[in-house]
């Protein structure tokens, strides 16, 4: 596995893990209020979900060589 697929693979996880935590965060009972979504919940949430799919596309996406333009391994 090169280097591409694994920083994929762990941004992926982690983000998703991050998404989950603040997503749920009042359910964990780590939130501040239980009846509402805070600005703490939405921009974690929203990073979490940022760095998943910065993992998904790396992971995904084939490698190109820089030089000849042709489709790598």
């Amino acid at each position: 596995m090169n280097l591409r697929k694994t920083a994929g693979i762990l941004l992926l996880v982690v983000g998703i893990g991050i998404l989950i935590l603040f997503a749920a965060a009042d359910i964990f009972g780590i939130g501040e209020d239980p009846a509402a979504f805070g600005p703490w919940q939405i921009s974690g949430t929203i990073a979490g979900a940022i760095v998943a799919v910065i993992g998904l596309v790396l992971l995904v996406r084939k490698s190109q060589n820089v030089v000849t333009g042709e489709p790598g391994a």
